[in-house]
C-alpha cells in the first residue's frame, strides 16, 4: 500500500463515520479552526490502526501522517495523524523528531501537544543521551507550546523518570505566565508524586511555583 493509498482510505474511513450532530460541539470545545466530522478520538485511532495494520514501511506510515496533517479539511484528520506516528514502525525513532516537532509547532493546541508528548517519552525511552539534550533546548523555546512539550515528556515513565531532566525542563519556566506552561508543570510534578512523593514534595519546597503549578502537583499528596 502506497502512502496516497492509506491517505484516501483513512479519509474515506473517516468520513463513513461522521456524526453531522456531535461535530459542532466538539469544535466549540476545542476552540479548533478545523471543523470537525463528528468522529471521537478513540474511534478515529481504532480506525486508523485497522487500516494501517499491514503497514510496516517507516516511509509509508510518515507519508501519510504528513500529508493528512498538512492538508486536513478536519481535525480528525489530524488525529489520524498522530495515531500512525504512534505505530510501531515509526515509534521511539530519533528521525521522526522532525515530524514530532512539526506537529507540536502546527498542531499549537494542548490536544495535539499532549499526544505528541507521549512520542516524546517513548523516544527519550529508547535514547536517553540524545534526547535529553534536546528537551533541555526545548525547555527554553521560544514556542511555549514546545516548552510545555518537554515539561510533560516524561509523563507515564514513573520510577523511571529523569529527575535531573525534569528539574532541567521546569526551572527556566517557573516565571512563565502562560496557563499551558504552568498547567504541565503541576501536571509533570503530580505524576510523578504519585511514585515518589517525598521528591515532589521536596522540589515543590524548594521552588517558587506559581499558585496554579503548586496545587496541581500537590493536589494527590
Amino acid at each position: 500500500m502506497t502512502a496516497a493509498d492509506l491517505v484516501q482510505s483513512i479519509r474515506s474511513a473517516l468520513r463513513d463515520e461522521a456524526d453531522p450532530e456531535l461535530a459542532p460541539a466538539q469544535q466549540a470545545y476545542m476552540k479548533s479552526a478545523l471543523p470537525f466530522l463528528g468522529v471521537r478520538v478513540p474511534r478515529v485511532r481504532a480506525v486508523t490502526r485497522g487500516l494501517a495494520r499491514e503497514v510496516t514501511a517507516a516511509a509509508v506510515l510518515c507519508g501519510t501522517a504528513l500529508v493528512l496533517w498538512r492538508e486536513a479539511a478536519y481535525r480528525e484528520e489530524r488525529y489520524a495523524a498522530s495515531a500512525l506516528m504512534a505505530l510501531r514502525p515509526v515509534r521511539a525513532r530519533l528521525d521522526m523528531l522532525d515530524v514530532h516537532e512539526e506537529m507540536i509547532r502546527t498542531g499549537a493546541w494542548w490536544d495535539h501537544v499532549d499526544e505528541v508528548s507521549h512520542r516524546l517519552a517513548e523516544t527519550l525511552d529508547a535514547h536517553p543521551a540524545e534526547m535529553a539534550p534536546l528537551l533541555r533546548a526545548w525547555s527554553r523555546d521560544d514556542d511555549f507550546w514546545v516548552r510545555r512539550a518537554s515539561i510533560i515528556s516524561q509523563l507515564g515513565r514513573k520510577d523511571a523518570t529523569d529527575r535531573e531532566l525534569l528539574t532541567a525542563v521546569i526551572e527556566p519556566n517557573l516565571a512563565d505566565a502562560e496557563f499551558f506552561v504552568r498547567k504541565a508543570i503541576g501536571w509533570a510534578l503530580r505524576e510523578l508524586g504519585k511514585t515518589d512523593p517525598a521528591w515532589v514534595r521536596a522540589f515543590v519546597e524548594s521552588h517558587e511555583l506559581s499558585p496554579l503549578s503548586r496545587r496541581e502537583a500537590l493536589k494527590l499528596l
